[in-house]
């Protein structure tokens, strides 16, 4: 029997067949087309020589074709690898070649990479999603397959999914998630969000994004409602799109919330029927919650990581002003804890590091015994995250383990600093580092994105900081700058920001 994802469309087919499933660029898919082309697909890869425990990988943005891939993997008991299409060619390489993909489908953002890396690697099949490139076209590939039913059986505890962490201080590993990792990871999701059948949720975050993924685009697929896919985010596209196919519900990142709300067609944008969004990547400020607020617009925050699949924690929206800045509590299913250097559970208030246990944690990293070993270490996941706990169990993140600084024989959590330079008007991104400083050992040096239009000079900013923070945490420097250095990821890399400081 395969209880596995890749049953899932047929599963979802027997009971509304004819329900759309999926949109894309105008085009409707029915579920019982989905579960058809699922099928055909993966047969076809059978008959292409993959096997159980193969893996498959898909570079591209947004598309059908990514869920289809997925699901047809899964079916067979392969493992799909889901790449950023940003990523350049070194790095392309690198992860097929760390991963082993026997087939590779590929978008147009990715033609270019494809085609000098078909050359050089060992691939059994290369798939053109948009045509050219290496290889054959996708939906030819899909058509030749056979409309028989897969009969594998697929072990829960077999691998489905590996996604490679964003690799900000080296090269990127790939955390394996298995089939029983994302079930668990579901269902967390669907206890904790008021998701339900008659669901239209847009993806347009990037769904080779663990919680683009699988904190809202899987489970409604699960429930049997209607994904609209955007191959990218465009603000003035999505709140259009919100208005006219009467949107329910969306993962975004902060700096997506904003984009929407500082588009000239939000003031006037009718989103009544937007039950909610789910929230990641980073606290919101106060002056975020209440715009969406004021369209009537829930906002559910969370708190999560590739290795996780991607839940920690949620924020519900009636905690999200009496509780701002936290990440929220420990998902139904999944145990977090806050420990000192030694394992130990800390007191409330008390900063320690963030470990996690339970069914949607992954099984460890592809290729990397070691570093499994110790990120595993004791049955726990050891995220290196920093964060407090308050007396009512709210967890509320500080920084990563590495980013701190001490200042004067104090710690610094940069993150904090972060936070309450962007609740400064006119500031639009900041980022923080610890510098070293002969008589403090070390003080904090500021780079800050001003929003267009907004004259803050760099000492306006400090004054602002010291009503807000302790003296010894507000930066001794602050410098404006145009952008800030990020991976393909869209993350802040704090290390070039130290190789110039």
């Amino acid at each position: 029997m395969n209880l596995g994802i890749g049953s899932w469309p047929a599963r979802r087919a027997k009971v509304r067949p004819d329900d759309v499933a999926i949109v894309f660029e105008g085009r409707e898919r029915t579920y019982r087309e989905v579960d058809q082309r699922v099928t055909r697909l993966a047969n076809a890869l059978a008959s292409a020589g993959v096997s159980r425990g193969d893996r498959v990988a898909y570079m591209g943005f947004n598309h059908p074709a990514l869920l289809e891939t997925f699901f047809a993997a899964g079916l067979i008991g392969a493992v799909c690898v889901l790449i950023n299409p940003r990523l350049r060619k070194p790095e392309v390489d690198y992860i097929l070649r760390d991963c082993g993909a026997t087939v590779v489908v590929f978008g147009e953002d990715q033609r270019g990479n494809a085609g000098e890396l078909a050359a050089e690697l060992d691939v059994l099949q290369w798939l053109s999603v948009d045509g050219g490139g290496p290889g054959a076209l996708f939906e030819d590939f899909l058509a030749s397959g056979s409309e028989e039913p897969v009969q594998d059986d697929v072990d829960l505890e077999a691998l489905a999914l590996i996604m490679y962490t964003s690799g900000t201080t080296g090269r990127p590993k790939g955390a394996m998630l298995t089939h029983n990792n994302l079930f668990y990871q579901y269902v967390n999701a669907l206890i904790g969000q008021d998701l339900r059948q008659d669901e239209v949720h847009l993806a347009a975050a990037p769904l080779f994004h663990i919680a683009g993924l699988n904190m809202m685009t899987l489970p409604t697929f699960t429930l049997g409602g209607r994904i609209i896919i955007h191959r990218t985010f465009k603000a003035a596209a999505v709140l259009t799109e919100m208005e006219q196919s009467r949107v329910t519900s969306a993962f975004l990142v902060p700096a997506m919330l904003d984009a929407l709300s500082s588009d000239p067609a939000f003031p006037e944008a009718d989103l009544s029927t937007v039950r909610g969004f789910m929230v990641g990547g980073s606290p919101l400020p106060e002056r975020t919650i209440r715009t969406w607020q004021d369209k009537k617009v829930a906002i559910m925050q969370g708190f999560g990581m590739t290795e996780t699949g991607p839940g920690v924690c949620m924020l519900e929206p009636r905690d999200g002003l009496v509780k701002a800045g936290s990440a929220g509590r420990a998902h139904f299913f999944t145990e977090n804890q806050v420990v000192d250097l030694d394992g130990r559970p800390v007191p409330p208030g008390v900063p320690g590091e963030v470990i996690v246990q339970g069914p949607n944690v992954m099984a460890g990293y592809w290729n990397k015994p070691e570093e499994t070993a110790r990120a595993l270490d004791g049955g726990w996941y050891h995220s290196g995250d920093i964060a407090v706990v308050d007396e009512d169990g709210y967890m509320y993140i500080k920084d990563r383990i590495k980013d701190m600084y001490i200042s004067g024989g104090e710690n610094v959590y940069p993150a904090e600093v972060e936070n309450a330079l962007l609740s400064v008007p006119g500031v639009q991104e900041a980022a923080v580092i610890g510098v070293p400083d002969d008589k403090w050992g070390e003080t904090g040096r500021a780079f800050v994105v001003l929003t267009p239009s907004t004259h803050l000079t760099s000492e306006a900013m400090r004054e602002e900081l010291k009503q807000r923070l302790a003296t010894y945490k507000v930066p001794r420097d602050i410098v404006l700058v145009d952008e800030l250095p990020r991976n393909a990821t869209g993350k802040i890399q704090k290390h070039a920001l130290r190789a110039n400081a």
